[in-house]
């Protein structure tokens, strides 16, 4: 399975060979800064599957979670492609957004629901932790 992937101006292409381990909806303060109020999806891949064309920008930040985090984005268009955390190196988030057929994943959890505002939606189908769930393996 492969599974492409990039930015809005096209200056950061990816391709991803496996399948992906778990889809979560994310509400952590720090992903809605980047979803502009809303909740990000994410879409967990073995972090060795990855191959990046073009040359994302680092935004280090402790997370809600405590871990170390990378946020990578396009320099160009701004637009955030992946997530990974210092505690599980061989695991990288992509959004959800970035796919070029966002349908090859669907979220299964909602996470971090205790940060989000009153007005979020919310699929009542999913379950939902209030913060962060344990490791993914």
């Amino acid at each position: 399975m492969e599974t492409t992937g990039g930015c809005l101006c096209r200056a950061v292409r990816y391709s991803i060979s496996a399948a992906p381990v778990v889809t979560r909806i994310c509400w952590c303060r720090v992903c809605q800064y980047i979803g502009a109020g809303s909740a990000t999806v994410n879409a967990c891949f073995p972090s060795a599957a990855l191959t990046v064309s073009g040359e994302p920008r680092d935004y280090c930040l402790i997370a809600d979670s405590g871990n170390v985090s990378h946020r990578r984005f396009c320099p160009a268009c701004g637009t955030h492609l992946f997530s990974d955390s210092e505690a599980r190196p061989h695991l990288i988030f992509v959004r959800a957004g970035t796919l070029d057929d966002p349908e090859i994943v669907k979220p299964s959890v909602t996470i971090w629901s205790s940060s989000a505002p009153s007005w979020a939606c919310f699929d009542e189908r999913l379950p939902k932790v209030e913060r962060q769930p344990p490791p993914v393996t």
